[in-house]
């Protein structure tokens, strides 16, 4: 028997070799379940940011449920967002060369995630201490109610800024270019 003639369609995918092994699939476990606690906290604080400007704005009273959330502490499911790129930089170095930093969607999701953390310390979290504060307080004054809905308002943003950011981001690891 002769040689067997090359398959041409084999070569014809543009995706790269995709690694495998137990280690890689139990660290892309890890950071994908970062990526989903941290998507579904940032929901968790834009809905519960929204339900409490709301309430504010109609002098209603803030329910056990509202007042839970924003009990005095810190939010160490958002947290969970800084296991994203300890667990990629895991994957790169279990990928045996199949990533690398030098990838434009790698370095792109770390530039998104950046831009993540940003907002996140710069914004989010800081509103949503100083509304947990305003809320263990509980004066009623005109002036706390204005400030705890400016920091409600700013929950809601930064959180849907975070949550898009998220978003491409997920869809670039998925998609790869």
């Amino acid at each position: 028997m002769g040689t067997v003639a090359p398959r041409p369609w084999v070569k014809m995918s543009g995706v790269h070799h995709q690694p495998d092994g137990p280690a890689f699939d139990v660290v892309l476990i890890l950071h994908v379940g970062c990526v989903v606690v941290g998507l579904t906290t940032t929901v968790a604080s834009a809905l519960t940011a929204a339900r409490l400007r709301t309430l504010l704005s109609t002098a209603a009273p803030v329910p056990d449920a509202v007042r839970r959330y924003f009990r005095p502490g810190v939010n160490w499911a958002g947290r969970t967002i800084y296991g994203i790129p300890v667990f990629g930089f895991l994957l790169l170095a279990l990928s045996h060369g199949a990533y690398a930093l030098r990838d434009g969607w790698v370095t792109g999701g770390l530039t998104i995630f950046v831009g993540v953390v940003l907002i996140a310390e710069g914004v989010l979290w800081p509103a949503e201490r100083r509304l947990q504060v305003s809320l263990v307080a509980a004066s009623g004054a005109d002036a706390a109610a204005e400030s705890a809905r400016r920091d409600a308002r700013a929950m809601v943003v930064a959180a849907t800024v975070i949550l898009a950011l998220l978003v491409a981001g997920s869809a670039l690891m998925v998609v790869q270019p």
